[in-house]
């Protein structure tokens, strides 16, 4: 309930807010504060950027609340998105850029998931030239390359400012670090096989 309602506010606020007007609520890295941080959680720029971060929350989200519980999780999720925004800022105090976006509050989900579930597995989609098949690939292989990637990025600035890759980072850091402590109901690995834990393309 919880993964749903958090996708739910981030659709309404960018269907109200819009996108040409989100970076005006964003947090500035050279004048930043806890209101306009946690206020950036839930903006976008645009419909891909919204659905891209709405689609990995939905992804990963529900095992991750469910071995921590709605409390907990709502908790580790805001707290996530404020510490990515903060790694984010302390990368670069100076910049006048606004910073918006769930992705650093969804990082932190996927790093949880990959601290809790290593061995889920995920329906991913390869294309091969034209073909394309569909193949179950383990969450530590997925994120892992995921998180190499971001930080690849980043350090070759791909993006320039538009992408807050210390963002990522920071929250997928800290969604491993932390979800051990946090979650209290992990599945057997068996239970969430079961289940089917995610699929992603």
């Amino acid at each position: 309930l919880v993964t749903i309602a958090l996708i739910l506010a981030n659709v309404i606020v960018y269907l109200v807010a819009g996108a040409a007007t989100a970076g005006d609520g964003g947090v500035v890295p050279s004048d930043p504060s806890v209101g306009a941080a946690f206020g950036s959680l839930f903006l976008h720029d645009g419909l891909l950027h919204l659905l891209g971060n709405v689609l990995f929350l939905w992804l990963f989200g529900p095992s991750v609340e469910d071995a921590m519980g709605r409390v907990r999780y709502v908790l580790f999720y805001v707290v996530g998105g404020l510490v990515a925004v903060g790694a984010q800022i302390a990368l670069d105090p100076d910049s006048t850029v606004p910073l918006i976006g769930a992705s650093g509050a969804i990082s932190a989900v996927m790093g949880a998931y990959l601290r809790l579930y290593p061995w889920g597995k995920i329906l991913t989609v390869v294309f091969l030239l034209f073909f394309f098949t569909i193949i179950e690939i383990p969450a530590v292989f997925v994120l892992v390359a995921w998180i190499v990637l971001q930080v690849a990025l980043g350090i070759g600035g791909v993006g320039g400012s538009d992408v807050a890759y210390g963002a990522h980072v920071g929250g997928f850091v800290f969604g491993v670090a932390v979800a051990g402590f946090v979650a209290t109901r992990v599945k057997t690995r068996d239970g969430l096989l079961r289940r089917g834990t995610a699929a992603l393309s």
